[in-house]
């Protein structure tokens, strides 16, 4: 005869908010010395390459899906209205905050095309395009990557870990090593202020005066 026997249960390990805080703080402090060391030097060099396009006439347009949405705006923010210093804005468009747009083309052509039809609506050769993604697979930003190709701008890739799709998408990259999607988020919002320090500082001091 089988004796059914209750399954043997392992109690999991307490987890109290000085653990928890340690264990978040621990992955961002170690993920955060690598960005600094390996990829700190490409967000400054993004900086000071928008600040050229930007001053020069061109735009910025920016992507991204939940929280890198929230990425993207708050880079275009930044340089519509400012970093630290008062400047000019500059043109910096996140393709998601217009939502009446952005539910016609969802509902009429697929949610592939949520993107990429704007960037063919507003992207101009030698502007650049700016795709945030914490996977690199996101179906919309590839299609917007190579809608961005097709006229002629730029793309760069802001991503989790490589490799993945939209990072080989793109002109440059940006692939920041974290093992949690929200270390990779918030080293995103590092890279996001590292290049918005670098283009103010590479403005010269005529722009201020510059009429646009």
């Amino acid at each position: 005869m089988t004796v059914s026997r209750p399954p043997i249960t392992v109690p999991r390990a307490v987890r109290t908010p000085e653990t928890a805080a340690a264990d978040h703080c621990g992955r961002l402090l170690t993920a955060l010395e690598r960005f600094r060391a390996e990829k700190a030097a490409t967000a400054h060099h993004w900086g000071a390459r928008l600040a050229a396009v930007l001053s020069a006439g061109g735009r910025l347009l920016a992507a991204g899906n939940g929280g890198s949405a929230a990425q993207a705006q708050h880079l275009t923010a930044e340089l519509v209205g400012r970093y630290r210093e008062d400047r000019p804005p500059f043109s910096a468009i996140a393709l998601h905050a217009d939502t009446s747009s952005c539910t016609a083309i969802v509902n009429d052509y697929g949610p592939d095309e949520l993107f990429a039809r704007q960037v063919r609506a507003h992207a101009r050769p030698g502007d650049v395009l700016v795709l945030l993604s914490t996977s690199g697979a996101s179906g919309n930003l590839l299609a917007a990557a190579a809608a961005g190709r097709a006229a002629a701008a730029e793309v760069w890739a802001l991503t989790g870990p490589a490799p993945n799709p939209l990072a080989d998408a793109g002109h440059e990259r940006l692939c920041v090593e974290a093992a949690t999607t929200a270390t990779v988020q918030e080293l995103h919002l590092v890279a996001v202020h590292m290049m918005c320090d670098a283009f103010d500082a590479a403005l010269t001091p005529a722009d201020p005066l510059r009429t646009r």
